[in-house]
Formats: C-alpha cells, sequence, structure tokens
C-alpha cells in the first residue's frame, strides 16, 4: 500500500470528495471533461507544483488538498533530519487562496513547496500522457540512462565546477601578468616605505600620550605641587584638619555613639588622603621636564604625521594599512605564481576525467540491457520487429553531466537502421516508445506509487490490451493509478473508479464513483460503444472482463469499502 487517500475541498469542479485508494492497479475512467485529470492535478499540487488560485473553485474563497500515505522506510531520514514527525502514516496537505497564496504542512508541522516536491519524488512517480517530448531533449535521455545505470552526476558536476574554476584562475592570471606585476611593484614599494617607520598597532596612541604628559610637564609639576601644599600644610593642610576632626569625635564617642561610625569615615578619608600625598611625592620624584625626549617623540611623530598624510588616513590607522597591503601582496603573488596554477588546474581536471570516466563506463555498461529491455518491451505494442538502441558516444565537449552524449535510436520495422528517435517515429510510435521505456524504467524505481495519466494515447486494439496487461504486472508489486479512455486497458485494472460530472442548478460539479460488478460491465460497454450501451457492446465489455478474470483473481486484495472509499459530499 502507498497513497491511501485523497481529499479535495472546492477544487476546480470538485465540491467534496473524500477517495480511499488500494493496492494494486487502479484505474479512472469517464466521459472526456468529466475531470479524470483532476485528481492528478490535485496531487501534483499536493506534492508541491506551482500554486494557481486558477484551481479554486468558482465562488469559493480558497482550495483545500490532503494526501495521505503509507510512509515509506527510504523518505523516514529525510523527515529526520527536515524536522518532521515521523509516523505510520504520511499527511501532505496544502491550500491555496484566491490570491494565489498558498500554505503547506507535513504531518501537520508547516513545510515549504520545495520541501513537498523533495517528498513527492520519494512517493510516487507520475509519467504524463506528453512523457513522449522528452525522448527528443538530450538532458532528459541522459537522465533516464543514468537512472537506469544507478548513477548520478553530483560528484562529476562539482569536479566539474572546481576544474573551471581554476581554469579560470590560471588564464586570468596569464591575461593579467603585466598589470599584476605593476601592482604588485606599487604594493612592494609601499609597503618598504612604511615598514621603515615599523608602527606598532598601539604605539600612537602611546606616543600621543607622552607627548602631552611632556609638552605639558612644567603645568603638571606645579600642579603636583600646589596639591602637597594644599595637603600638607601644617596648620592648613588638609591632612592636619582631618586629623583634629577625627581627634575630636573620637574623644566623644563614649558618650555619643554615633561619632564611632563618623569617626570612622573620618578615618577612611584620612587614609585615602594619605595615600594621595604618598602618590604625589613619587610623582615629583621621578618626573622632569626632558626636552630630549620631547624632541624624539616630536621626530616619531611627524613621521607618523607625513605617512598618514600622504596615504590620506588617520595615523592609528597606519598598522592596520600595512597589514591590508601585505595581504594584498600575498594575493599578488598567489596570482602570479603561475606554477602554482598550473598545478591546480591540472590536478582539478584529472579528478574531472577520472570521475567522468567512471561515469561513462557506467553507462556504456547500462546502455545495451536497456536497449534490449525497451526493445522486448515495443514487441508487445505495436511495433514488432522494431529496435530500440541507446546510443552512447564521445561529447564534442567535456560537460559538467560528463563526457557523453546519450541519443535514444529507433527502429520501427526490422531491418532498418536505428535512428534518432525525433527524427523518424510518429507521434503515434513516439507515444508508444515512451510506455515502454516508461514501464521498464518505473520498475527500477523505489516511489511506491506509479500514476499514468493518459500515456495509452494513441493506441488501441491488441496493442492496448498488452498496455493493460503492463500496468496490471506492475501492480502486483506497486501501487499504480492510471487515468484512461482505453476500454481495453481498463479490463485489467484490479480496481475501476468512474470520475462522473453531474450538472445543477447551483453548478457543475465532479464527483468520483467505485464501480464494481454490471456497473463496471456498463462502463466498460459506454467506452466501447458510446452513451447508449448495446446488448453487443455489453456482451463484449463482459467479454474483456471475463478474459482478465483469471489474473485479477490472483491480484492485490486489500480491504475496500465501497460505501466510504469514494463518496462525494
Amino acid at each position: 500500500m502507498a497513497l491511501r487517500r485523497i481529499t479535495l475541498r472546492d477544487f476546480v469542479i470538485v465540491q467534496t470528495l473524500e477517495l480511499d485508494l488500494r493496492s494494486g492497479f487502479t484505474v479512472l475512467t469517464g466521459e472526456t471533461g468529466a475531470g479524470k485529470s483532476i485528481l492528478i492535478d490535485a496531487l501534483q499540487l499536493a506534492l508541491g507544483a506551482r500554486a494557481d488560485a486558477g484551481v479554486i473553485r468558482e465562488g469559493c474563497s480558497k482550495t483545500d488538498i490532503c494526501a495521505e500515505f503509507d510512509c515509506p522506510a527510504h523518505a523516514q531520514p529525510w523527515l529526520e533530519e527536515a524536522g518532521f514527525e515521523i509516523d505510520e502514516w504520511l499527511l501532505l496537505r496544502r491550500t491555496v487562496d484566491t490570491q494565489g497564496k498558498s500554505r503547506a504542512w507535513i504531518n501537520g508541522t508547516p513545510a515549504t513547496a520545495s520541501q513537498l516536491r523533495a517528498l513527492g519524488e520519494m512517493l510516487l512517480d507520475i509519467h504524463g500522457q506528453h512523457a513522449w517530448q522528452s525522448l527528443t531533449r538530450p538532458e532528459s535521455v541522459r537522465g533516464l540512462l543514468d537512472a537506469f545505470a544507478g548513477v548520478n552526476t553530483r560528484g562529476t558536476a562539482s569536479r566539474w565546477a572546481q576544474w573551471r574554476a581554476d581554469l579560470k584562475a590560471l588564464q586570468q592570471a596569464r591575461a593579467a601578468q603585466a598589470t599584476l606585476q605593476q601592482e604588485r611593484e606599487r604594493l612592494q614599494w609601499q609597503i618598504s616605505e612604511v615598514d621603515k617607520l615599523a608602527p606598532g598597532d598601539l604605539e600612537w596612541v602611546d606616543l600621543d600620550t607622552q607627548h602631552k604628559r611632556l609638552s605639558h610637564a612644567q603645568a603638571l609639576l606645579d600642579g603636583a605641587h600646589g596639591a602637597l601644599q594644599a595637603l600638607q600644610e601644617d596648620e592648613a593642610g588638609a591632612v592636619s584638619a582631618l586629623t583634629r576632626a577625627h581627634a575630636l569625635l573620637q574623644a566623644q564617642e563614649h558618650i555619643e555613639p554615633e561619632f564611632a561610625s563618623l569617626a570612622d569615615i573620618l578615618a577612611s578619608s584620612l587614609a585615602q588622603t594619605t595615600d594621595v600625598v604618598h602618590s604625589l611625592h613619587t610623582y615629583l620624584r621621578h618626573a622632569d621636564i626632558d626636552p630630549q625626549r620631547l624632541a624624539e617623540l616630536d621626530e616619531r611623530m611627524s613621521q607618523w604625521m607625513g605617512l598618514a598624510r600622504r596615504y590620506k588616513r588617520p595615523p592609528a590607522e597606519l598598522p592596520a594599512l600595512l597589514k591590508d597591503w601585505k595581504a594584498s601582496m600575498r594575493q599578488l603573488d598567489a596570482a602570479t605564481d603561475l606554477d602554482r596554477l598550473q598545478a591546480n588546474e591540472s590536478a582539478s581536471a584529472k579528478a574531472y576525467q577520472a570521475a567522468a570516466r567512471t561515469l561513462s563506463l557506467a553507462r556504456a555498461k547500462a546502455a545495451p540491457k536497456l536497449s534490449v529491455s525497451i526493445s522486448q518491451a515495443m514487441q508487445g505494442l505495436g511495433m514488432e520487429g522494431g529496435k530500440f538502441e541507446v546510443s552512447v558516444t564521445k561529447a564534442s565537449e567535456p560537460a559538467p553531466d560528463g563526457i557523453d552524449d546519450v541519443v535514444f535510436l529507433v527502429a520501427g520495422h526490422p531491418g532498418m537502421t536505428p535512428k534518432p528517435v525525433g527524427k523518424v517515429a510518429s507521434g503515434g510510435e513516439l507515444s508508444r516508445i515512451s510506455l515502454a521505456i516508461a514501464v521498464t524504467t518505473s520498475e527500477l524505481g523505489s516511489a511506491p506509487t506509479l500514476i499514468f495519466d493518459e500515456v495509452d494515447s494513441g493506441v488501441g486494439g491488441a496493442v492496448a490490451e498488452t498496455v493493460g496487461r503492463l500496468m496490471q504486472q506492475l501492480g502486483r508489486d506497486r501501487q499504480v493509478l492510471a487515468v484512461t479512455h482505453l476500454p481495453q486497458v481498463a479490463a485489467c485494472a484490479h480496481h475501476h473508479l468512474k470520475v462522473a460530472k453531474n450538472k445543477s442548478a447551483e453548478g457543475t460539479t465532479s464527483a468520483v464513483l467505485v464501480v464494481q460488478q454490471e456497473e463496471r460491465v456498463a462502463e466498460i460497454a459506454r467506452m466501447l460503444g458510446g452513451e447508449r450501451a448495446t446488448e453487443t457492446t455489453l456482451a463484449h465489455a463482459r467479454e474483456m472482463l471475463g478474459t482478465v478474470a483469471p489474473m485479477l483473481a490472483v491480484s492485490p486484495t486489500a480491504p475496500f469499502d465501497s460505501s466510504t472509499s469514494a463518496r462525494k459530499r
């Protein structure tokens, strides 16, 4: 089991729909315009397709789509890494309002459309009715072969990017050698000039501080002497006054306890004042007017100022400027080191070539196997004796996805030389080849659900019956849903859903009904002969269903409640 349920609200012409699905091969049929592909469109939207307000049912404010899956084991690491809850079931929900704004959830947690798309690739594969068009696109053809071979091109692409970056660096260095050399010489001269000064990181601040101190040395000495005099004058000094006040309070503290705390404060102040006096004496012993040192400072600061003016920077920025120049010099040295650049380019080129050769070998090994598988599938699709060939040749230029050109060749009849698909196959043949490829490659995928949206367009008769049997065969191992207009395909399905359009005064709506037994016979007869079933078409329908009955008897038989499996509320 894979896709369990689809729930739609106000989607296109669907008002309300809850559809339970089963394992095996399920077919969706209905009149033209009834909305057979609506379910596929809704699923694609739930799995991250571009949101469009045009899908909202007329007169409604938004559409709401839910898709419930069994949670496959191979998706659980991705869910865990992305921070989503892991459960037995996997619920994807998407809403779109009339402004085209969409919201999405995975297991109840808000998600982005890109996360829906990434998860959707693990849940189902959709093969559309125009899938044959991809057979003429080189990237699609190459992707099909790579998928069959079980390889990817990510490693080759990353090595390609590194090689191209190294090659670009080498080419730019070669082209700019003269300019780079001039720039190098200019930087070298500037660096040598500032290096003569050898400016320290914090030297300018220290020079400025020292210069200010020596420039005002006399005023500083006068200030220190004056402060000492004010503190230590015999009777009028602050120290003497504090000492007397402290003694007076201390003498009376036995009478007035409050004086004790005040005396303590004065004692602290007296101690701090004494420390200041001691510091001032120390300063005066070491301070001196030093004209020679002041001249040295003047000279040093003049050198700083001269370079700062020349390079139009504040003096304090000279050390950082020198570091920047040296860093630029190292970059220029690296850019002009052609030997190193050449070695880098050679190494990355070898790494890319090795990865590309490994990829090429895998493609060459897988191509014959894919050719045989698709050729065999073609035999039952009205192309007896036809031959399919996957051609892998060396590309004219290396590319991110390797060194190969991959082309699909086909010969529609025995004895013909295979030629490119797009040049020799008709539209009908392209559809059948596309179907053969879809069936062949679908068996390899990990997605538990396969959806075929009218891929049988352009075929009929015995070929159509073969298509049905192929899908029935796929349905034994995977869940297969197919939208079809061919009764031969519908008759091969394990389960049959009919899409019906209802018209009323309120508008047109679409519903999905389970058809079994006589209802299914009637639907097959309608597909065979038009709206009015005749005894002939009914008999033919019974015969078709009877022919495949032995196969259906051994098909998947998951529980199915027809009263709730598909209903319109």
